[in-house]
């Protein structure tokens, strides 16, 4: 391979984040990052504790110059407390709340984590403003539903991130609040205005871009009024023309997951890196699926997008510079103290919300109502069980559930019902509503957006799923 052909790999291989299975780096890995390899992005399968994780990252460090980056956005989405559920209430307890300074301590308590685990880019906060709260992948995610709301509690969570050195990914441009389908499996659509698009959807990433956010990811997104039927993903008109353009952006662009549906079932993974980088994408998260050979066949059609004029060689040199300057930015780790179960519970019990009143527990039975995980989610561990070591904890799938049989075991018990976004799911709504029609004493705990209530006598509204939420729902149960 001549110096040319080397160096043109080279910046290819520089544009792609990759994925591995297992909780230490393959030699593939490895020795692509010595090859100029762009980073990593973790999964929940690549964490097993805190010190692993270090180890871990020191290794690909010792290979190279890596962006290491993983989902942390407290809440139901979490990496490092993949297995047991995160100590941090999620963006939709914060925004309850609506307290800027306290979002900023949560984001500089998980950036603080996060660095001192070796990780530099944390792809959080969700800037997406749910307006439709059907929505199946954003929900609890969001700040919420108000755009100024979101936009400012976005620049708070960015200052959190990076007051400790850790790169802030808002996500997801431009937009994915206002759909109703989830871009994992299809082509969500945005069918507003431009005027609707720029009051609402920009207005946090335009806050972001204000406050300096180091990088911001796309979404799998079309929105007819810029993109036509294009996901945002491989849209010059958004990347370019928007977000940098309109927007006056200048850091790096990151791609949502490029193993996604929206993109593998359209123009496929390799065609979508190609399109993606011409469009104005800066990295490209691969996400857990492509395999060493995959990522070989990415950079292979790349390099060949180039010699054949597809992609222009000034655009891997663009997106070249800007990863090297968020690598000159990320510097040292910023020292600071460890505060994120003291904060992040104390932030968990601001949100929670109690209406009516709630009974003395005696022999508790708590019936949770199975919620299927999301993809995004994935299965994290979630539930009062732990806060409860003395309850008979019951978990049903609502559509199979035996009412009669449930209620003979609480007779002369307490009853408490979680669910988690029962607003989206029909079964979990009928199943709740029989058991507190039958017990219209029992308390329900919602462990999603409190949309849809039923009439128990009390109703607790956690505004997430953490381990966090769940302490403080407890709390204020047994207070």
């Amino acid at each position: 391979m001549s110096q040319s052909d080397r160096g043109l790999r080279r910046l290819a291989a520089g544009t792609l984040l990759v994925a591995f299975q297992g909780t230490v780096a393959p030699e593939w890995v490895l020795r692509e990052l010595e090859q100029g390899l762009g980073g990593v992005t973790l999964f929940g399968f690549n964490v097993a504790d805190p010190g692993q994780v270090s180890e871990l990252t020191a290794a690909l460090r010792g290979a190279g110059e890596p962006v290491i980056s993983l989902d942390e956005e407290g809440g139901d989405v979490t990496r490092l407390a993949y297995h047991v559920g995160s100590p941090y209430p999620g963006n939709a307890a914060l925004g309850a709340v609506d307290d800027v300074e306290l979002t900023r301590r949560v984001y500089r308590a998980i950036g603080s984590e996060l660095a001192a685990c070796g990780i530099n880019l944390d792809m959080a906060p969700s800037a997406d403003v749910n307006t439709e709260a059907d929505n199946p992948v954003i929900g609890t995610r969001s700040f919420g539903a108000d755009a100024k709301l979101v936009a400012r509690h976005t620049v708070a969570a960015v200052e959190g991130l990076q007051s400790v050195n850790v790169a802030a990914c808002v996500k997801h441009f431009p937009g994915h609040g206002a759909t109703r389908v989830d871009s994992h499996l299809a082509i969500p659509v945005v069918d507003v205005d431009l005027d609707v698009l720029r009051e609402r959807e920009l207005a946090p990433f335009r806050a972001a871009v204000g406050a300096g956010a180091r990088s911001v990811m796309t979404a799998h997104v079309a929105v007819p009024a810029v993109t036509g039927e294009t996901p945002a993903t491989l849209s010059s008109a958004a990347l370019t023309g928007l977000l940098r353009g309109e927007l006056g952006y200048d850091g790096v662009v990151i791609t949502d997951a490029l193993d996604m549906r929206a993109i593998t079932r359209s123009v496929g993974l390799a065609g979508g890196a190609v399109l993606t980088l011409a469009a104005g994408a800066d990295l490209l998260c691969l996400g857990p699926l492509p395999t060493y050979d995959d990522v070989q066949a990415i950079i292979a059609e790349i390099v060949s997008a180039v010699r054949e004029g597809r992609l222009p060689l000034s655009r891997l040199e663009e997106a070249a510079a800007r990863v090297a300057a968020l690598r000159t930015w990320f510097g040292a780790p910023a020292s600071v103290a460890a505060e994120q179960n003291v904060v992040g519970l104390h932030a968990a019990r601001r949100a929670v919300r109690l209406t009516g009143a709630a009974e003395p527990l005696v022999e508790p039975l708590v019936i949770e109502v199975d919620t299927p995980p999301t993809i995004a989610v994935g299965d994290v561990p979630w539930g009062v069980g732990p806060w409860l070591p003395d309850a008979e904890i019951v978990r049903v799938k609502p559509a199979a559930a035996d009412v009669p049989a449930l209620l003979a075991k609480a007779v002369n018990r307490s009853l408490v019902v979680v669910v988690k976004d029962a607003h989206r799911h029909q079964a979990s709504q009928e199943l709740v509503s029989a058991l507190v029609a039958a017990r219209p004493d029992a308390t329900v705990i919602e462990m999603g957006l409190p949309v849809w209530r039923p009439d128990s006598a009390a109703y607790i509204a956690t505004y997430g799923a953490a381990r966090a939420n769940a302490q403080a729902a407890i709390e204020l149960l047994t207070a």
